[in-house]
């Protein structure tokens, strides 16, 4: 049902509309505060968008990578991720593959890095940026092991381990994603929505 009303809601407005709605729907629970960060598509004619809703808010934007007039832009909270950076064993994972986890800017460079990597095809995708969306570490691990092959779940992520409690957090996310899309049926301004989930 819900895809349905954004569904409606994308097939009538402008661009900018498109934009905002696209943008609720994709990120609603990172608006909620129930991960640190989010990521989008988006074209790159959009990008001054992302400043003017951003704008006076906690939450940065960083373009990982560029290409065919689109970019790959991760949302965040820096305080957020740099507690989500420092989760258990996330360090020592994402050392290994030449990470500085102690600076959320030295992190981000060398994940954007390995992004564009992957965009101009000198390298594989970087499966580890699961972890800068907030994904479990077993889960991250478990999807390069098994090369995203042989889950346990399949959701907002792969499931790998514990999938008990990915389904609580799936249906968190599902409930963020219509408390966001009920606040722009209501008519309340892009701006409130994010301020009010933030």
């Amino acid at each position: 049902m819900l895809s349905e009303v954004v569904s409606y809601l994308y097939s009538s407005g402008n661009r900018r509309e498109h934009f905002r709605i696209q943008i609720i729907f994709q990120c609603a629970p990172f608006f909620k505060g129930l991960k640190a960060s989010a990521m989008i598509s988006l074209e790159q004619d959009m990008y001054i968008e992302l400043a003017d809703i951003f704008s006076n808010t906690d939450i940065n934007h960083r373009i990982l990578a560029e290409g065919r007039g689109r970019g790959l832009v991760l949302l965040y909270r820096e305080e957020e991720l740099k507690s989500s950076l420092k989760r258990n064993g996330v360090q020592m994972f994402l050392n290994a593959y030449g990470y500085n986890t102690r600076d959320v800017e030295a992190a981000l460079l060398k994940l954007s890095e390995r992004v564009c990597q992957y965009v101009h095809k000198d390298r594989s995708f970087p499966h580890e940026i699961g972890i800068f969306l907030d994904y479990p570490l077993e889960d991250v691990r478990g999807f390069i092991r098994e090369k995203g092959r042989n889950g346990l779940l399949n959701g907002y992520w792969k499931v790998y381990h514990n999938p008990g409690k990915a389904q609580l957090t799936f249906y968190a996310y599902d409930k963020a994603k219509v408390s966001a899309v009920n606040e722009l049926l209501s008519g309340k301004p892009m701006r409130e929505i994010i301020r009010g989930l933030s």
